[in-house]
């Protein structure tokens, strides 16, 4: 079966998923990850796609970013592979790409489920987003979406709210649906949402039911 294209709809949030090639690490340590985001200002600014979360894992990234146009986002990330491929190859001896393959995405509704991607990023244990929104620190390169302005009327009120939704946790079924989602590079979110997106590509939105259609 033929791969599909890539589901990038302009205008909506998308869970960005890249992994390390062959499960190794993408970054050596701290100086490694400000590369990295030093990289990711400068494509996010010459493309124009809002920033609203990223997380620096050993050997994975994992962004929530907002793209203007269908071809944005791949523009996007390619300018930040090739920015910091070769910084890191330079700085430590190696070659060839750091990625496995590919990076993946899925796009993510507005209201909850934006949220809760929120939440899985910054709530990630490596070098994240979290403190541009908990107050020890500000990023301007971060686009803070609607739903974390939703939080409180103040700096101060969303700051603690949020600080509290990070010691929660999200619940597992919520961050396997959103792993799921950007690595199949599927649409999650309500049938409303879905119909909406629908209405924007002709790419399939979820994955087909397994096995034979029934018979008449």
């Amino acid at each position: 079966m033929a791969r599909l294209p890539r589901l990038v709809v302009p205008g909506r949030a998308h869970l960005i998923a890249q992994l390390g090639h062959s499960g190794r690490a993408v970054f050596v340590d701290d100086d490694d990850r400000q590369a990295y985001l030093c990289a990711l200002r400068e494509a996010a600014a010459l493309e124009a796609v809002a920033v609203h979360a990223y997380a620096l894992a050993d050997g994975e990234v994992l962004l929530l970013a907002t793209p203007p146009t269908t071809v944005a986002l791949s523009r996007f990330i390619q300018a930040v592979g090739r920015r910091y491929v070769s910084a890191y190859n330079r700085r430590h001896g190696g070659n060839g790409t750091l990625w496995e393959g590919r990076f993946r995405c899925g796009v993510i509704e507005p209201g909850h489920w934006l949220q809760a991607a929120l939440r899985l990023v910054d709530g990630e244990p490596d070098m994240t987003s979290a403190g541009h929104r908990t107050g020890s620190a500000r990023d301007p390169m971060v686009v803070d979406p609607p739903e974390f302005w939703s939080l409180g009327n103040t700096p101060f009120d969303r700051e603690a709210a949020y600080r509290t939704l990070l010691a929660q946790g999200l619940p597992q079924n919520q961050a396997s649906a959103l792993r799921r989602a950007a690595s199949g590079g599927w649409a999650l979110g309500s049938p409303a949402f879905l119909a909406a997106v629908s209405a924007q590509t002709p790419r399939p939105l979820q994955p087909r039911p397994r096995g034979r259609p029934p018979k008449n």
